[in-house]
């Protein structure tokens, strides 16, 4: 355990491993699903590792000075795991999201000390489904600020401190599990978490298969045409977008996963595990649960529980 700590930010890692024994009973799977805790940290999502982590790489370099505004786009988590990271740092942040998303994330990233910026979607988007065309609004949005400001872009889908920052996650996961991985999974947003993961993960064994996860309507790295514009509910996830960090070459198979399994898998991880967690980690399960009745029948699969569902509270998720 650590000791008393001088800043929030060296809480941020280090997250439980919980073997979802009930979840894996309920739905009559054979294996183990281990995981990882992600919503535990103090910004509540796995997006605290990489906001650190690009920032402190960014300050190491002299990128980032003392002082200076950061800027970035988010969904809420990594807005969120930046607002706490910068605040504790001296250095004003802003936050550019859709309107699309949760107003949770905005109210607590406003409630950290951040300038929340709401980016309208496009015409024919849907409230709680943004696309990566509503992505592109908010894109244009950050550039504009970053140029305005003479800020630090903290740029998540590009700088390699977003992967960097799973190196860390992929190293606990070999630990807690001691080394018995036969397989990751994880659902597409920047692509930070499945690059840093798969990555170390095959490092340690080449034999580890590393599964993408998109949503149905958006599974475009299974090379499947985007469905009803890419609409889904899976918040922070699935732009239906190349992504530049991610090497295709990590990746041994997809998983398409529906807006109806994920909000149930998701809801029977609240009941069953007692976890309380949001879509992207329903996804998440839900993919490892179709390999466990299938191609990885009787494998043990690592995966991360993304954010916390108290950050959903306003969708028709619970």
């Amino acid at each position: 355990m650590k000791k008393i700590i001088e800043n929030i930010y060296d809480a941020i890692g280090e997250t439980p491993m919980l073997r979802l024994s009930r979840i894996t009973e309920h739905y009559g799977v054979e294996g183990n699903i281990f995981a990882k805790l992600e919503y535990l940290n103090p910004g509540f999502s796995k997006k605290d590792r990489p906001a650190l982590q690009m920032i402190e790489e960014a300050e190491a370099s002299g990128e980032l000075k003392p002082g200076q505004t950061v800027i970035e786009l988010t969904s809420g988590n990594t807005g969120t795991g930046l607002s706490i990271v910068c605040q504790a740092k001296g250095h004003p942040f802003i936050a550019c999201m859709s309107e699309g998303n949760s107003m949770e994330r905005a109210r607590m990233m406003r409630a950290l000390g951040a300038e929340v910026v709401l980016v309208p979607q496009t015409k024919n988007s849907v409230k709680g489904q943004v696309s990566g065309e509503d992505l592109k609004l908010v894109e244009e949005m950050a550039v504009k600020l970053t140029k305005e400001r003479n800020a630090f872009r903290a740029d998540q889908f590009n700088l390699k401190g977003s992967y960097r920052a799973h190196f860390h996650t992929a190293n606990e996961m070999i630990e807690q599990s001691d080394g018995n991985i036969d397989c990751f999974v994880d659902i597409l947003g920047s692509g930070g978490t499945f690059e840093g993961c798969a990555k170390k993960l095959k490092e340690f064994n080449k034999d580890i298969r590393c599964y993408v996860v998109e949503p149905e309507n958006a599974a475009v790295y299974a090379g499947k045409d985007v469905i009803n514009e890419g609409r889904h509910k899976i918040q922070g996830c699935g732009y239906a977008m190349d992504l530049s960090i991610v090497d295709k070459d990590l990746i041994d198979g997809c998983i398409a996963v529906t807006d109806e399994d994920v909000i149930q898998v998701t809801r029977d991880l609240a009941r069953l595990e007692g976890t309380f967690v949001g879509f992207s980690s329903g996804a998440n399960v839900c993919a490892a649960i179709q390999l466990l009745k299938g191609k990885e029948k009787g494998k043990n699969i690592v995966l991360t529980l993304n954010d916390s569902g108290l950050k959903y509270l306003s969708t028709d998720l619970f």
